[in-house]
């Protein structure tokens, strides 16, 4: 049995969650309302706030996704009750960020700004012109997001340079010798 999977999950005040038959959960919360279907395998029951997870049978694809049913309903309740967050740091000289249209616009260095489209349900800030920060309600979708932003221009080893997230450490090499 899945160790995750037969967690259960406690639904917190202020959240609101629906469960239907065909195994559709809609969470509601401060932070706004998230709906995700999931497979008909699994059994998804909410009983006095609580939600567990069962599987109908013990087949491979049956023990993969009970534990990952059960990690992305939690991610759904934590998101729309507190929300996530990632930071990003630019590193470099000249590297900055700033704030248009609901989305980006950075110098990284090239010749031309970097533009960043806004994302729906995402909320993009930036503080002292070289800290972004990257907040929603869906997990994978904030990560994605800044995943994305950090793709623009990845650290380098030697300097340091480019975007890194907060808490990254990069792995510094040592320059040539002469």
């Amino acid at each position: 049995m899945s160790r995750v999977g037969k967690k259960i999950i406690v639904v917190p005040a202020g959240v609101e969650v629906t469960v239907t038959p065909e195994n559709v959960v809609t969470v509601k919360g401060p932070k706004g309302t998230l709906t995700k279907e999931f497979n008909q395998e699994l059994t998804i029951k909410l009983e006095n706030n609580e939600i567990t997870i069962e599987r109908s049978n013990d087949l491979p694809f049956s023990r993969s996704i009970h534990g990952t049913t059960r990690a992305i309903i939690n991610n759904m309740i934590v998101g729309v009750s507190a929300g996530f967050k990632k930071t990003l740091n630019l590193v470099g000289v000249g590297y900055r960020a700033a704030e248009k249209n609901n989305g980006l616009e950075m110098s990284l260095g090239y010749s031309h700004p970097v533009i960043i489209d806004a994302v729906p349900g995402i909320k993009m800030t930036v503080e002292k012109n070289t800290t972004v920060h990257i907040e929603g309600a869906e997990k994978d979708v904030v990560g994605q997001v800044a995943a994305n932003i950090r793709a623009k221009r990845a650290p380098e080893p030697y300097k340091g340079k480019g975007v890194k997230y907060a808490d990254e450490v990069i792995r510094r090499k040592e320059g040539k010798k002469s």
